[in-house]
């Protein structure tokens, strides 16, 4: 007899409807889910159990739900995923108050503190021979008058993100990207007078479009042992301030050397559940650089599941049925997309590129994780609807025509 299990999900957006959609296909059940707010993925939905709750993220009320429903489902397993920064880092950092039934998939809080600090993952990086971008850290009492060791155009960003988020600010950015030293001070000094007391993360910029872009999702088990790799080649990304960098477009790749740097990176760390990376190829020296580690499946984690490898079937086989798992490198080519046709088409240039597309949908390998056929009602149509032809108007504003 397999264990019984429930799947309880935190977060409310394309991540999470697509970690509980890998749920429901691959073991029938409908995941619990806490968000904060009712969200577009997740409204007029029948593949979860969604309640919104706007103190969610709150380490009281997070605590409080996990516990309550652990409590009242004391006769099976509770399988604790996040699907978002601060979701995960709560889980870790309570991974010793919940109660007995519940299965949390996550490194402990202080290494997970250590690696979303990008100070800190660079160090690691270096060690095991993994490149990044030629970068310069600075501090608050750093002030203005320092030299940079390389040339603009910069980029610049938080090296605690989940910190960064907390202090709201006009005009604040995910990621920014400025060509003079002029801008690069006016940007720091708009990031500090916010409350962020953190350090910043400033870097060359790698020249390339969004087709330069690489992501890459892993699973290491409860042995601390790489399970599973899943290279994506990004060919479209988002450029609204709040959006930049997430992923629009993606096809899967292999690389087996590549992936070979990221598994023995993973192995050293004695790294344990799913991450995620965001890397790009610098052409002028022929180089894979990787920005920041995610110590979570990615917000396009479908891409992974709709190559073959469900996202889900990892947690369960690992934890709830005790599976011995072997290393996999997922090569199965799949394109993923969560923008329309036409706006792929339009914003994606490169013939080649085109042309596999093209090619994929023919053969009908390709997702959009929000259109599932055992999940769609007038309502959620229309809404996606919507959503969809909102793409238009945004990449028009953002990147032209």
């Amino acid at each position: 007899m397999k264990k019984s299990f429930i799947p309880l999900l935190f977060a409310g957006d394309i991540n999470v409807y697509s970690v509980a959609r890998a749920f429901h296909e691959e073991y029938r059940v409908k995941p619990f889910v806490y968000g904060k707010y009712m969200s577009g993925p997740c409204m007029d939905t029948g593949i979860m159990n969604y309640t919104a709750n706007e103190n969610a993220d709150r380490q009281d009320t997070f605590l409080e739900l996990v516990t309550d429903f652990a409590n009242r489902h004391r006769d099976v397993d509770v399988l604790l995923i996040g699907c978002g920064d601060s979701y995960v880092q709560l889980i870790a950092e309570n991974k010793k108050n919940f109660p007995d039934n519940v299965v949390a998939p996550y490194i402990d809080a202080s290494l997970m503190n250590d690696l979303i600090n990008k100070e800190k993952f660079y160090e690691r990086c270096k060690k095991i021979g993994v490149d990044y971008p030629d970068t310069f850290v600075h501090r608050k009492e750093r002030g203005y008058s320092f030299t940079l060791p390389f040339d603009g155009p910069f980029i610049c960003k938080p090296s605690n993100g989940i910190e960064y988020w907390r202090h709201e600010f006009e005009g604040q950015k995910k990621v920014y990207k400025v060509d003079t030293r002029e801008e690069l001070d006016e940007v720091l000094k708009s990031i500090y007078a916010s409350g962020y007391d953190d350090s910043l993360i400033i870097q060359n910029f790698i020249p390339g479009d969004d087709t330069y872009m690489r992501v890459l999702t892993s699973y290491s088990g409860k042995d601390g042992k790489v399970k599973m790799m899943c290279l994506g080649h990004v060919l479209l990304e988002e450029h609204t301030p709040h959006g930049i960098g997430n992923h629009a477009v993606i096809i899967t790749e292999h690389n087996e050397e590549l992936e070979n740097k990221f598994r023995a990176l993973l192995d050293d760390i004695g790294y344990v559940g799913f991450s995620n990376f965001d890397i790009k190829y610098d052409r002028r020296d022929g180089k894979y650089k990787v920005f920041e580690i995610n110590t979570r499946q990615g917000r396009s984690n479908y891409y992974v599941t709709g190559a073959g490898a469900n996202v889900a079937s990892y947690f369960v086989r690992d934890y709830i049925y005790d599976e011995k798992l072997e290393f996999e490198a997922v090569d199965n080519e799949n394109l993923w997309m969560v923008v329309p046709k036409k706006v792929a088409f339009t914003y994606i240039k490169e013939k080649e590129y085109r042309d596999k597309m093209k090619r994929l949908i023919r053969e009908g390998r390709y997702v959009n994780p929000l259109y599932y056929d055992e999940d769609r009602n007038i309502k959620r149509s229309l809404r996606l609807a919507k959503s969809m032809a909102g793409h238009h108007v945004k990449f028009r504003k953002y990147m032209g025509k």
